[in-house]
């Protein structure tokens, strides 16, 4: 008698065809860790100074060393991390609810709708991601709220044409058709039906446009757009270290480390959800 296979079991030999999704989810626990609890990992705030102890190397009290007025490094990019991932996330959530919204909107009725709405996300798409951002923040003024206003502009039309894609098939199948012909509401037909089985491009491409988010966090910060000093992030961080790298790399490179793990992490949690999503590989 064959036992039959429990569809955890199942799932979990298919996780295990994919070890980075393992990898990435350690390291970004790690680093979601970090932004909610900085203070238990580390013993100074990252606004306290000792002029003392300024561009002091890393040793066993200080191991990323001290920045030019005196401030712990480490506490600095532990403490930053709760800036930068707060603002991926949020941008990341705020363009994955308007252009996934809008894009079930425009595939659903199509026409006039349609129209009108591809158009406006292609004008976005014309432009480069990092230029765009770089703009809204400049005419918004900078801030992290600003940050995040312009990162989830930038990215509105990618979960757009994301969304819209599988839509468009959906709304010509049989049971919506059915739907609408019983008299199902609009409303109702898209909530229930149509974005339930529209969810896996949207939710592999999350992951992906996070690493995206805080990576044009950083370079907005970087350019003096973002969060501003001595508020920390890890692109003021290396913004103010710039200029002290032969002095003092310590500054630059802890940053710098921080924010390519996150990518790196988002990153492989996307590839993984790309290929256990992929009918192909199956």
């Amino acid at each position: 008698m064959t036992v039959p296979i429990l569809p955890s079991r199942r799932l979990w030999r298919r996780l295990k065809r994919h070890p980075q999704i393992f990898i990435g989810g350690a390291i970004a626990v790690v680093f979601v860790l970090l932004a909610v609890t900085p203070s238990f990992f580390v013993e100074y705030a990252p606004l306290a100074s000792e002029v003392r102890q300024r561009l002091q190397g890393p040793s066993a009290e200080h191991p990323f060393g001290t920045d030019r007025i005196g401030r712990d490094v480490l506490s600095r990019v532990v403490h930053g991390s709760r800036i930068s991932l707060t603002v991926g996330f949020v941008s990341t959530l705020i363009a994955g609810i308007v252009g996934g919204s809008l894009g079930v909107v425009a595939a659903y009725y199509r026409g006039a709708t349609d129209l009108i709405l591809s158009r406006i996300m292609d004008i976005l798409f014309s432009f480069p991601a990092l230029i765009l951002a770089i703009t809204l923040a400049a005419a918004l003024g900078a801030g992290a709220r600003n940050a995040i206003i312009a990162i989830a502009v930038v990215y509105t039309p990618l979960f757009f044409r994301i969304v819209r894609a599988p839509v468009l098939a959906l709304v010509q199948t049989e049971f919506v058709e059915a739907g609408r012909a019983l008299g199902v509401r609009d409303a109702r037909m898209m909530a229930l039906h149509v974005v339930p089985n529209a969810l896996s491009p949207f939710l592999v491409e999350v992951p992906l446009t996070l690493s995206r988010a805080i990576l044009t966090e950083s370079y907005l910060s970087f350019l003096g757009l973002g969060v501003q000093p001595p508020t920390p992030s890890w692109g003021s961080s290396l913004a103010e270290g710039i200029t002290m790298l032969e002095r003092a790399p310590w500054l630059s490179i802890y940053p710098g480390i921080a924010i390519v793990l996150a990518v790196i992490a988002f990153n492989l949690i996307g590839d993984a959800l790309r290929d256990l999503t992929d009918p192909n590989a199956r």
